[in-house]
């Protein structure tokens, strides 16, 4: 019989969902865990890497007065638009109504029901002026026909880089070590096929996730790059990555309002030590 004693934890629900996904095993996978106040960082950036998902969202109140912080499974980030979508539908099931308002580190955010959709709004990051350097040119395999410097975020240097079609995104095989190295994400697009008006991949080594498969921050630079472009909003888009998934764009001015549906695949319960591992 096993006598160690272990210190009491925590029970707290656990909610995993596809964002940006019309069926389960599509889109982006978050975790969105709700608690009645906040947690050791600790304990939260344990969390999150157990749970091993891009993003994990934790979230105390409740609709109208929502306190939202994202973590990857190796930092914490100032802002992760799935993630949001992702706790937006657990609260609109959970607590009823239409809207749900977040407070968090990139100021107020908001995810609405508009028909069969959620609607979320953020803050447009427009691409800078600049190019990229020869060192990202290089990592991604593939040079693009343009690119350009995002303000850093999450603890890494944002580049937008454009290519002639879908396919050479589709194809792409970029040096993830090399891009980790230089601390370095990178959102990749194209003009779109079909009905599609852009496609994008994004590779994030920089914060911890080799390739994210459907980011709604990346979309809040590509939609006013695109429509700048493209002459016209809103735009249809694709994340075109192994899972991939749609959604919507339209930029309103200093915002970006992003619409797309989410798929709940597993809800449960975590146990989780009061006290962080090794201080107990």
């Amino acid at each position: 019989m096993n006598s160690t004693r272990h210190p009491p934890s925590l029970t707290l629900p656990f909610v995993q969902v596809d964002a940006f996904a019309e069926h389960a095993f599509e889109g982006n996978p978050a975790a969105v865990v709700r608690l009645e106040s906040w947690l050791p960082d600790e304990v939260l950036a344990a969390i999150a890497a157990e749970n091993n998902l891009s993003e994990t969202a934790f979230v105390v109140g409740g609709g109208g007065a929502a306190v939202l912080r994202w973590f990857t499974p190796a930092v914490e980030v100032d802002l992760c638009g799935h993630a949001t979508l992702a706790a937006g539908a657990v609260l609109l099931e959970e607590d009823g109504g239409d809207l749900v308002r977040f407070s968090s580190r990139s100021g107020e955010l908001t995810v609405a029901r508009v028909g069969d959709r959620l609607e979320m709004e953020l803050p447009a990051v427009p691409p800078m002026d600049g190019e990229l350097p020869p060192a990202i040119v290089h990592a991604l395999g593939t040079p693009p026909v343009e690119g350009c410097p995002i303000r850093a975020l999450h603890h890494a240097d944002y580049w937008l880089a454009r290519f002639t079609t879908a396919a050479e995104v589709r194809e792409l095989t970029p040096d993830i070590g090399a891009l980790r190295a230089l601390r370095s994400n990178v959102i990749c697009t194209a003009p779109g096929e079909g009905d599609l008006d852009f496609v994008s991949r994004f590779f994030a080594p920089g914060s911890g996730v080799d390739e994210d498969p459907v980011t709604g921050s990346a979309h809040c630079s590509l939609a006013p790059y695109w429509v700048e472009r493209l002459g016209r909003n809103p735009l249809r888009a694709r994340q075109i990555g192994p899972r991939g998934g749609g959604l919507e764009c339209e930029v309103r001015g200093a915002r970006v309002a992003l619409r797309g549906q989410c798929v709940t695949v597993i809800r449960g319960s975590m146990f989780v030590p009061r006290e962080p591992a090794g201080q107990a």
